[in-house]
């Protein structure tokens, strides 16, 4: 039996905090790195900014923009849920839904789906944002759903996937997978590939599930758990997952980087590395952002690292974003850095308001989207400097 979504909370709150007392207590660790003098090659614009609600209470929720032809899609902690023009920043339609969202928005055939910290989820028109439906889930929502025609597929903290009817939110399979006693705050957002759905877990496994029946197709321990306590057996995969043609790319904490066959879960390659924030790839070139906040460039077909960039370290990075010929990520104080695809020389940055960036950016058409944990909402563009 699965345990309650409020003690699956509490306990991601007590993991997370037991690694955060654990650093604190250690005379040794190192302060976050201090931002210097920069030459910077590239000029970063504010083009619009908006607040969606919800006070900076640290949640680590997963509340990420969603972008789609050329629509920003965005919700806010204390219920808001709205739709912008990219572009300008032109308010589309903006709707109260009173719950305490914690998850998404996800966006796509016609639908905007977000979840809440209390295992609801609530589908709205994306043309008009009207609710269209809304659910009961078993536990929190801390990732935007995945949306295809055939179903909404969404994780919550109890270990659980879950697809559901487009059209009226019923349940149309349901699969478990074990969540160990202690696992950080968060979970990784499924991915629909095709005919295929893949999840990653707090086990540090990655399993695949037939979008239709819920079959599983495979599932393979991508970081195995190791050590002799519950804080070294932490094997977490919480940031997003890559997937490119027939390879899937993901990263667990205190684990490793790992290139799988989508068709069969097949290892390829994998490194030793520790990442709870996740990567990105454009490509030849996978980026990744490691746990004390190194981002690191790797070749995509056998994860040689090609260079990390360390002048960011502890700084509480997110997953990175490819914006252009550029890759970005931002930090716990509101900085926002354009960093070289083939250098990892840290090209330019901006400070988008003083609150921390918990969620990647989101690079869509010249522009980058952002959403801080204070329900801030900013479109930066970034462009050489003459």
């Amino acid at each position: 039996m699965s345990r309650p979504a409020s003690l699956r909370v509490a306990t991601a709150l007590l993991a997370l905090g037991l690694v955060l007392a654990a650093c604190d207590s250690d005379e040794g660790v190192e302060p976050p790195a201090t931002l210097v003098a920069l030459d910077a090659k590239l000029g970063i614009q504010k083009v619009w900014g908006t607040t969606l609600g919800g006070k900076d209470k640290s949640l680590r929720l997963g509340l990420a923009p969603a972008v789609l032809d050329g629509k920003v899609y965005a919700a806010g902690n204390d219920g808001t849920i709205a739709a912008f023009d990219g572009p300008s920043g032109r308010t589309l339609w903006r709707r109260n839904t009173k719950l305490p969202l914690s998850g998404g928005p996800g966006a796509g055939h016609g639908l905007v789906i977000a979840g809440t910290s209390d295992g609801q989820l609530i589908a709205l028109d994306a043309e008009s944002g009207n609710e269209r439906w809304r659910v009961r889930l078993s536990g929190e929502v801390l990732a935007a759903p995945a949306i295809a025609p055939q179903a909404v597929v969404v994780r919550t903290v109890d270990g659980r996937v879950r697809a559901l009817s487009p059209e009226t939110g019923k349940e149309l399979w349901t699969n478990e997978e074990q969540v160990p006693r202690l696992s950080l705050r968060g979970i990784s957002r499924p991915v629909i590939a095709g005919d295929t759905v893949l999840c990653a877990y707090d086990n540090g496994k990655v399993a695949a599930y037939a979008i239709t029946g819920g079959d599983v197709l495979w599932d393979t321990a991508v970081s195995p758990s190791r050590g002799k306590t519950e804080l070294e057996r932490l094997v977490d995969i919480d940031g997003p997952m890559a997937v490119s043609g027939h390879d899937v790319f993901v990263a667990g904490f205190q684990g490793r980087v790992a290139m799988v066959a989508l068709d069969s879960g097949q290892v390829w390659w994998s490194r030793e590395s520790s990442s709870y924030r996740g990567l990105a790839l454009a490509g030849e070139t996978l980026y990744v952002t490691t746990a004390d906040s190194l981002v690191t460039a790797m070749r995509r077909r056998d994860g040689t690292p090609n260079w990390q960039q360390d002048r960011l370290a502890r700084r509480g990075l997110t997953s990175p974003a490819i914006d252009g010929e550029a890759v970005v990520v931002a930090d716990f104080e509101g900085w926002v850095h354009w960093l070289d695809q083939s250098s990892g020389a840290l090209l330019g940055r901006y400070r988008a308001g003083s609150k921390r960036f918990t969620n990647a950016p989101v690079a869509a058409d010249g522009l980058v989207y952002l959403q801080n944990d204070a329900g801030e909402l900013f479109a930066l563009r970034a462009q050489p400097r003459k």
